[in-house]
């Protein structure tokens, strides 16, 4: 979870190869509404994310029903959102990796970034919408200041302990 430009899928995508399963990229599942919006600039409200979070829920669901790994990219910039992906009953079975840190060098990765239906433009909309995961809810936080390759390193480590 995090803004856009954290690093998600960079991690996600490297964390599913090291856990040896399958990665899902979020942002694949918004509808072309939200897609078009997000393009122009607009930023998404809790309607516009609300059916996209629940696809986001049904993938992990079922993959929870398959007793499969599942590494999924999503922004999850709310608790609210998170709330609806952990799924009823929550269970200590979704794990959040929150990817944070300094507002320049995630814009400068935005600015690097092409192909992507998200403009640098909303950065500060996600930033002022984000709710850092509460102590209770046992996220782990890591600074993108630091590797993919440390962080997926330290997240194994975690989930092996």
């Amino acid at each position: 979870m995090g803004v856009s430009g954290a690093g998600k899928t960079v991690v996600g995508t490297r964390l599913a190869a090291a856990l040896g399963v399958r990665f899902l990229e979020g942002d694949d599942l918004h509808p072309a509404h939200n897609v078009q919006k997000m393009a122009q600039g607009v930023p998404l409200t809790d309607e516009d994310r609300h059916g996209w979070l629940e696809a986001v829920a049904t993938r992990i669901a079922a993959a929870r029903r398959r007793r499969t790994g599942l590494v999924v990219a999503c922004s999850a910039l709310k608790r609210a959102y998170r709330d609806i992906l952990r799924g009823v009953p929550p269970d200590g079975e979704v794990r959040f990796v929150h990817l944070t840190g300094d507002r320049a060098l995630i814009a400068r990765r935005l600015a690097q970034r092409v192909g992507h239906f998200m403009p640098a433009a909303l950065l500060d909309s996600q930033l002022a919408t984000l709710e850092g995961p509460a102590p209770e809810e046992h996220a782990w936080t890591f600074d993108v200041a630091d590797t993919p390759e440390s962080i997926v390193a330290q997240i194994v480590k975690r989930l092996n302990a």
